[in-house]
């Protein structure tokens, strides 16, 4: 039985261990970090939702406008 792989976004906050040992399972990993230095939480957001990724994050603001 092989494990699905899972699609992830990981902003540049995310601590970078996390995108290799990600990646090391065999998983599909955009690091923002490797992109851009500077990113807009808000478009992060919108694209984590159009790439149907599942945001990583170690950023507190996210929670504000995820659930707001």
């Amino acid at each position: 039985m092989t494990t699905p792989t899972l699609r992830f976004l990981a902003d540049e906050n995310c601590d970078f261990a996390v995108v290799r040992a990600l990646r090391a399972a065999g998983h599909d990993v955009l690091a923002v970090s490797e992109e851009m230095t500077r990113s807009d939480d808000r478009q992060l957001i919108e694209r984590a939702c159009h790439d149907r990724r599942i945001l990583l994050t170690e950023d507190k603001d996210f929670g504000w406008l995820v659930f707001a």
